[in-house]
């Protein structure tokens, strides 16, 4: 969260605030101003205080049963698993996990529901978020809605365009959406609009950020309370598998579908992590948002990680057919697991994205999103590759109801 724009270089001379906590390597950190900080500390002292308070817990467990859907199921997709099979049967075995079958249609509940949880408790009655596809404006809004806070969802105008329907659905829940003109009207710009939001309406307002970006303690936070698509998902193979998967595939934006699943496995050797970047009109079109694959560590929105910039530090235009895949950054826990070769990070196209959405659509009769598209066309490069029969788990992090009219173009 920069205090004049929304990037600095590394080696900027610009004053920054951080501190030790909150650091993948040397990726994380707060790099924020002043005015935030004060809103940063309160935060960070009551996630740690109530995250593990049974009161705290009981009510969130709860709702994630009662309001959210949860366990979201873990799913064979035989069919798929057939369509890749070894003329000797043989081939990956193929399971999606179905995020996309939560309440609003996406795993951004998650994340969602529990920070609404933290904000009740420190006494904020206005919400604020970003959106990009509109899953994680549709997700607080409807949470807003729920426990009866002022919500204001930022969206960037391009992203409207092909959003109507999740557009709809925030106003519907009685959301205020404020469009963002600047720049390329994109999830970039919304976060950076809703930041300004936070720091003039600081005593008053909570900020839902929508994933595992910006200052601590947003990552580790956004990172816990999605984890639980990963604990459900080791349980869930221990009573389908009798033991681990062999690979856990996910796609790639700002990251929180992907660390949500990849984080109850991490100090698990044997389980390949697997993360599914876009490469939109082509890696080396530069019309791309492969953050991971093209990207130089820098700062964007108060944490440092890899970003997609310019020789001068200054952002670089993104682009995908999927909005939620459409942005500079990642989160920086990724940045670390990339460095230390944990996990792997590749990227598809937008026609590849394209194939895999009709794919799964036709074989499974799911209607995957087309950020989890992405994920599902990396199938045609990792499963000639494999040996055996290894399991292969995918989040299918949301569903493509909001991407029809797109496709449709």
């Amino acid at each position: 969260m920069a205090s004049t724009s929304d990037i600095k270089n590394v080696n900027s001379s610009a004053t920054t605030q951080h501190n030790s906590l909150g650091r993948f390597g040397q990726f994380g950190g707060q790099y924020v101003p002043e005015t935030l900080m004060s809103a940063l500390s309160e935060l960070e002292t009551a996630f740690y205080q109530y995250r593990k308070e049974p009161s705290f817990q009981a009510e969130l467990q709860d709702l994630l049963q009662d309001y959210v859907g949860r366990p979201s199921p873990l799913y064979f997709a035989e069919r798929l698993t057939r369509h890749y099979a070894r003329p000797d049967g043989t081939g990956a075995q193929i399971y999606l996990k179905r995020e996309d079958l939560n309440h609003t249609g996406a795993h951004k509940i998650n994340n969602a529901l529990a920070q609404v949880l933290l904000a009740k408790r420190m006494g904020k009655q206005r919400i604020i978020a970003e959106t990009g596809a509109g899953q994680h404006g549709v997700a607080t809004a409807s949470l807003c809605a729920r426990f009866g806070l002022q919500c204001v969802i930022y969206m960037g105008s391009h992203d409207m365009e092909h959003q109507s329907l999740n557009l709809f659905q925030m106003k519907l829940m009685g959301a205020e959406v404020r469009v963002v003109e600047a720049g390329m009207g994109t999830l970039k710009e919304a976060t950076s609009e809703a930041i300004r939001d936070c720091v003039t309406n600081i005593e008053t307002t909570h900020y839902i950020m929508g994933s595992v970006i910006g200052p601590h303690p947003y990552p580790t936070m956004a990172r816990d309370f999605q984890a639980v698509i990963g604990k459900e998902t080791r349980t869930q193979c221990q009573e389908k598998l009798g033991g681990l998967p062999d690979i856990l595939l996910a796609c790639v934006g700002r990251g929180s579908n992907a660390i949500g699943l990849f984080h109850e496995f991490v100090n698990e050797p044997s389980v390949r992590l697997i993360g599914v970047e876009s490469a939109g009109e082509g890696i080396d079109m530069k019309k791309h948002a492969a953050t991971l694959a093209r990207g130089k560590v820098g700062i964007l929105h108060g944490a440092m990680s890899y970003l997609l910039q310019n020789d001068d530090g200054q952002v670089v235009e993104t682009h995908s057919i999927s909005a939620g895949l459409d942005y500079p950054g990642v989160g920086p826990e990724h940045s670390y697991l990339k460095d230390i070769g944990r996990a792997e990070y590749y990227s598809v196209t937008n026609k590849q994205a394209l194939k895999a959405f009709q794919r799964l659509s036709q074989l499974e009769g799911i209607i995957p999103a087309l950020e989890t598209a992405h994920a599902i066309a990396y199938l045609e490069t990792l499963c000639p590759q494999l040996d055996n029969s290894p399991c292969v788990i995918i989040n299918c992090s949301a569903r493509g109801d909001k991407d029809i009219q797109t496709v449709m173009i």
